[in-house]
């Protein structure tokens, strides 16, 4: 696996809390790959939902993910706990980008770095909008740039 950047808890200034689940292991006895999207959906869509941002049934603007990345460094097996640290990298107009790092229990280093882009668009015609003022209020207090050359 690759080298971990020097990423701590304290580099994002949200963390969500999830439990992995037996069916998260895969053959090789720790979580798969694909999981790891499922954190970082999680986590991202909790911190808007715990914010007051979205309800599922009625929101007129809702936020599609059109790009993911996750970079793997240690592995993670049920029944560890996951923390997601949320931070964003950048806001446009319509869009946001994500940094999240991946921790297990209570251990310090970085198991996976991910990158997720939201698209906000209209929920009836589907075609891209204007995050809206509370959302992105609320976006801006999570804005971190990192260095991880």
């Amino acid at each position: 696996m690759a080298k971990a950047p020097h990423l701590t808890r304290d580099d994002f200034p949200k963390i969500v809390r999830i439990s992995t689940r037996w069916s998260d292991n895969d053959v090789y006895q720790h979580v798969n790959n694909v999981v790891y999207f499922s954190f970082f959906d999680t986590a991202v869509n909790l911190n808007l939902l715990e914010q007051g941002h979205i309800n599922f049934e009625e929101s007129p603007v809702v936020g599609l993910v059109v790009d993911n990345h996750c970079q793997f460094f240690s592995s993670i097996a049920f029944p560890d706990e996951v923390f997601v640290g949320i931070a964003v990298e950048k806001i446009g107009n319509s869009s946001v980008v994500y940094r999240l790092g991946v921790f297990k229990n209570d251990e310090p280093k970085l198991c996976a770095l991910g990158r997720f882009t939201h698209v906000y668009v209209d929920r009836r015609d589907q075609k891209p909008t204007s995050i809206p003022l509370e959302i992105r209020t609320t976006l801006t207090k999570l804005i971190r740039q990192f260095d991880i050359s």
